[in-house]
């Protein structure tokens, strides 16, 4: 199956619905479907080669996402570009990966121009705006020619204008590229993940399988994190199913919450630090939030103490999911009804997991060796089947490090227990070795997660003289809270013992994050490491 199938089975089941909305912009399945099939078609006849890579350089605007929806329609190669990341990082990017095309919002104009001068091998850049639709027969105006000053580009309305709002004949595979995203970026410099058809049909599908809906039941995705990440690629399986898509420009906690009242969202995709925020305005203000069906929760570990605070004040709706770009974000699901156990909220034993595998992969934790390992012993997590990327672009050493014996070795540390629930233990590069113990730091930060003052923190191995690495750990405090050094040091004794317990901490006003959210422990940790008396 082609991952535009998806939408096109919505197009089909529900063709005057209404697809994507943003503010008062809305476009039904059949406008946003016949706009596609006119930038696929653009697209065809832009003189591209026949696996052209194709950026969007936008914030998150339905717009952007059909034309993301165009270029798979082409057969052509998306490359998501975070606009939240600097310049000289998107150039790297498009660049690496070698992009033919750019697609950028009228409102990026200055990063832009910056990008154009050291970016040759980008043929075509194609701008759009607030009004760009309208001339394509869209609901709203048109972008029009650049004001004097805008980078040097092709208006949308004129880039689509003379083209057919029909589907091309394009001749998909399952192990066509239709996705060149960089990984995370937590650990190192991002790589280039391949993924195709058949490895996003399988995230889309994994997906469906754990957010079951009735044939009656109304869906209404809010699509409030980067659709540049996860929250585009989950945005599919609801308009497989002939939902709504709403579009946030950011996943702000009181416009979240005030969508959701709005438009009776039905799912919707958070980081945990997202949901610490909107657990707060919760406390001060508690919102409707009975449409809810489904609060995905992933991309990074989330305190078992706030998952239950969720589970409390949002409701039963908490699912968590597990992968990575390289298997994308469906390996395992923790379910609504998994985080409960005879009617109440399940130990913590079952809400640290990350829930069990689906059906389009398996999952074996394996040691240095390559040997399975039996539940209850903790290893390397390794992956297999449809859902796994395709390798790293351009980087074959890369490739074959992760994809051995046909199997990708995902570089977590895990552990299976006796029910089939896997533990993320930790990145295998994170584990601290202490005094020759092995601490995971995992483990400490779900004990300084409990502390009701802490609202996120990292723990990391620093530079010791005589221990090789010392338990440290890096805290972000609630508004208006406090908490010593000694309190969440005696805290973590009391829980872990005096080994795993962090032998220092510091306060920080903010931890340093991704343009996706996740906490940057390589930055934290290089901070150490680069000067043994440097203080963060």
């Amino acid at each position: 199956m082609s991952v535009i199938g998806f939408f096109d089975r919505g197009w089909s089941c529900n063709p005057n619905g209404f697809a994507y909305v943003q503010d008062e912009t809305a476009f039904t399945f059949t406008e946003a479907g016949e706009l596609s099939c006119r930038i696929a078609n653009a697209l065809l006849d832009s003189g591209l080669s026949p696996d052209a890579k194709v950026a969007v350089l936008s914030p998150n605007d339905p717009l952007a996402w059909i034309c993301v929806l165009g270029i798979w329609r082409a057969g052509l190669t998306w490359i998501p570009a975070n606009p939240a990341s600097p310049t000289v990082e998107t150039a790297q990017l498009l660049a690496g990966f070698d992009a033919e095309l750019v697609i950028f919002h009228a409102g990026l104009a200055e990063p832009v121009r910056q990008l154009q001068e050291g970016l040759p091998g980008v043929r075509h850049w194609i701008r759009f705006g607030p009004d760009a639709a309208a001339e394509a027969g869209g609901p709203a105006g048109s972008a029009g020619p650049g004001a004097p000053g805008t980078p040097a580009a092709t208006a949308f309305s004129q880039w689509i204008a003379a083209q057919p709002a029909t589907k091309p004949a394009v001749n998909a595979s399952p192990e066509d590229v239709v996705s060149l995203a960089p990984t995370g970026g937590t650990t190192g410099l991002p790589k280039g993940v391949m993924n195709t058809n058949r490895s996003l049909s399988a995230f889309v599908a994994h997906l469906m399988m754990a957010a079951h809906y009735g044939s009656e039941d109304a869906v209404v995705n809010l699509a409030a994190a980067p659709m540049t990440h996860t929250a585009g690629l989950l945005s599919l399986a609801a308009t497989a199913r002939g939902g709504t898509v709403v579009v946030l420009p950011k996943a702000s906690p009181h416009a979240v919450l005030d969508a959701i009242e709005k438009y009776a969202v039905t799912d919707l995709f958070l980081p945990p630090t997202v949901i610490y925020r909107l657990l707060e305005v919760l406390k001060e203000q508690p919102r409707d939030l009975s449409s809810l069906h489904y609060l995905i929760y992933g991309a990074a570990p989330m305190s078992v103490e706030k998952l239950r605070q969720a589970l409390t004040a949002i409701g039963p709706v908490m699912m968590e999911l597990y992968g990575q770009m390289e298997a994308p974000a469906s390996v395992t699901f923790l379910r609504p009804d998994e985080h409960f156990v005879a009617g109440a909220i399940a130990p913590d034993s079952r809400l640290s997991s990350c829930g069990r595998p689906y059906p389009l992969v398996e999952v074996e934790i394996r040691d240095d060796d390559g040997r399975a390992l039996p539940a209850g012993t903790p290893g390397e997590i390794c992956v297999r089947g449809d859902l796994v990327m395709k390798g790293y672009y351009k980087n074959p050493e890369q490739t074959a490090q992760a994809l051995r014996d046909g199997w990708l070795h995902t570089g977590d540390i895990g552990v299976f227990d006796e029910e089939g629930y896997l533990h993320l233990t930790d990145r295998r590069r994170d584990l601290i070795i202490s005094g020759g113990f092995n601490v995971y730091p995992s483990e400490v930060e779900q004990v300084i997660w409990s502390h009701p003052a802490v609202r996120d923190c990292a723990v990391v191995g620093s530079p010791h003289p005589d221990w090789g690495e010392a338990v440290t750990a890096v805290v972000e405090l609630n508004e208006g809270c406090t908490v010593t050094e000694a309190e969440v040091i005696a805290l973590c004794k009391q829980e872990l013992g005096s080994i795993r317990a962090p032998k220092a901490v510091h306060l920080v006003p903010a931890l340093p994050r991704s343009v996706n959210g996740k906490v940057l422990k390589k930055n934290i940790r290089e901070t150490f490491w680069r000067n043994e008396k440097s203080k963060i």
